[in-house]
């Protein structure tokens, strides 16, 4: 189980700090801050499996107005490593039992991204199969094999000429000779209406459950295609074919859950105990809400349970009306890096 950089994640956190200093001007404290948590977690790597569930990673609130680069330092970073990241604002969560989008849709996120990342990886592992195949694949509609006439000789004969011919294509094709040619391929159809639930316990899942159910009935279509776009479509779907779904499930979990990194936007917004008027809802619940996934608890996702204790979350926000102190207490002890 590995990251994607293997060089990044071996960097020292001067070395960190010297490719962040490439993209964001100033802010040495929290770019030191940050490569200091992002080493922090190749160490804990290096250890025993005994001692290593005991180092947990310390969060990081970077306070700053907007526009100092808080947002384009955690996406550095993770860009760095190749962590799975996702950039979420805090204020846009709700309380457990109001309409919106619970705390824990957070690291279903995270856990998506990180599947696009290891599937991506994967793909990239088995392209030159899949390529392979695909020109097969392509070769087969150019020239559509001879049925047998029951002759055997003829159909030697026959057979001679077609595997010529086929050669010539293949040359034609890579050379690029066919590129205006047209051909048909049948292409899944993803054309299924999706609608998105919020509902409290975590029931937001059921859109996407939906989804997979409706996506996965084999649905296809039939489309003319020039060569070069048929070529890609052909690989992607063998590609598809040839990565392991469950494996690519399981290297998403193990890396969001040792290497994940959450950015926590506009924190400062819902700082402060008093609730809002009318409708709005409470701060302090939403806060409530995000403690046990910060401290660590079991979040269930459609890929598997994940458990959050690892995960990196580093904060932001302007705090120009409210404080860091206004958080709830236990909040602030979560984040001990300022």
């Amino acid at each position: 189980m590995e990251l994607i950089d293997k060089e990044a994640i071996n960097l020292t956190p001067r070395g960190i700090v010297y490719e962040l200093d490439r993209y964001i001007i100033g802010q040495h404290k929290a770019k030191r801050s940050v490569a200091v948590a992002l080493r922090n977690r190749w160490r804990r790597q290096q250890v025993g499996p005994e001692l290593r569930d005991e180092i947990l990673p310390k969060n990081i609130i970077m306070i700053g107005p907007t526009g100092v680069g808080k947002t384009e330092i955690a996406r550095r970073l993770a860009k760095l490593s190749g962590a799975p990241f996702i950039k979420v604002e805090a204020s846009k969560f709700t309380e457990v039992g109001y309409v919106g989008r619970d705390v824990d849709s957070m690291i279903r996120d995270l856990v998506e991204m990180g599947i696009g990342i290891v599937k991506k990886e994967e793909e990239a592992r088995v392209a030159e199969t899949a390529r392979k195949v695909a020109e097969e694949r392509l070769l087969d509609l150019l020239l559509p094999p001879t049925p047998p006439t029951g002759d055997a000789e003829k159909d030697k004969e026959a057979q001679t000429r077609a595997t010529a011919t086929r050669e010539k294509l293949r040359k034609l094709l890579k050379q690029g000779a066919l590129n205006d040619r047209q051909v048909e391929i049948e292409v899944n159809d993803s054309a299924i209406p999706f609608v998105e639930i919020f509902s409290p316990g975590g029931m937001e899942e059921m859109g996407m459950n939906f989804k997979d159910m409706f996506g996965n009935m084999g649905k296809t279509k039939r489309r003319m295609v020039k060569v070069p776009e048929a070529l890609e479509i052909i690989t992607a779907q063998e590609a598809g074919k040839l990565v392991d779904m469950d494996k690519v499930s399981r290297e998403a979990i193990f890396r969001v859950e040792n290497h994940g990194i959450v950015f926590l936007d506009e924190l400062d917004k819902i700082a402060g105990r008093e609730s809002g008027r009318g409708p709005d809802v409470s701060r302090e619940g939403v806060q409530r809400d995000l403690l046990p996934i910060i401290e660590g608890a079991t979040v269930v996702t459609k890929h598997g349970p994940v458990q959050t204790d690892h995960i990196l979350f580093i904060a932001a926000g302007a705090f120009h009306v409210s404080k860091p102190n206004d958080l709830i207490p236990e909040i602030q002890g979560r984040f001990p890096i300022r």
